[in-house]
């Protein structure tokens, strides 16, 4: 896993799990603290996550909330789309480019 970017917009790379999440979870918890408006993430990269990386991703929404900021998901993939609805957090979490269709679709 790989995270690129300043404090308000970072690229994830690889896959966001168990092994990567600690690293994660620190570099996006000081992109909150140390950002001013949205902290845009772009998943376009990311290849999988697992439960642990969901966490991840919604402890950080949680902080970017208390601290007044608004956590904005870009170009989440279709399969993790469909782990969003399932889990119903796509209508808690901000996702730029939610198409409902890939989410409820299954693939060809």
């Amino acid at each position: 896993m790989r995270i690129r970017g300043d404090h308000t917009r970072l690229t994830i790379e690889g896959r966001l799990d168990v092994r990567t999440a600690a690293d994660a979870r620190s570099v996006l918890h000081r992109a909150v603290d140390y950002g001013h408006g949205d902290l845009v993430l772009d998943l376009s990269l990311l290849d999988s996550w697992d439960a642990t990386g969901l966490g991840v991703i919604m402890g950080t929404h949680r902080r970017a909330g208390r601290g007044g900021r608004r956590l904005v998901l870009r170009d989440v993939p279709a399969q993790l789309q469909r782990l969003l609805v399932a889990t119903k957090l796509h209508r808690i979490l901000a996702i730029e480019g939610y198409v409902p269709e890939a989410a409820v679709s299954a693939p060809s």
